[in-house]
């Protein structure tokens, strides 16, 4: 199964996370399917190829708790009920 989650980035105490495809039995930091964003927690940045998720959402992958979040945030959910309709 293939999850949306965040990837652990950047140095001690300054943590950037990009948002990756990932099988669900890999570990934190392991090998990634596809790159799809990134969060900065600290300047509250985020970048989501929308696309891309909204491909992965429509296969089946599963986003985790945060990375559900601040997909909402983006209203990214919004789109894929668009598509849906279409």
């Amino acid at each position: 199964m293939v999850k949306l989650r965040l990837k652990r980035c950047g140095r001690k105490q300054r943590a950037i996370y990009r948002i990756v495809a990932m099988d669900v039995r890999s570990r934190r930091e392991g090998r990634d399917f596809r790159k799809v964003g990134f969060y900065d927690p600290i300047k509250n940045q985020t970048y989501l190829n929308v696309p891309l998720i909204l491909y992965l959402l429509e296969k089946g992958a599963q986003p985790t708790g945060t990375v559900h979040d601040i997909s909402k945030k983006a209203e990214v959910f919004k789109e894929l009920r668009i598509n849906q309709t279409k």
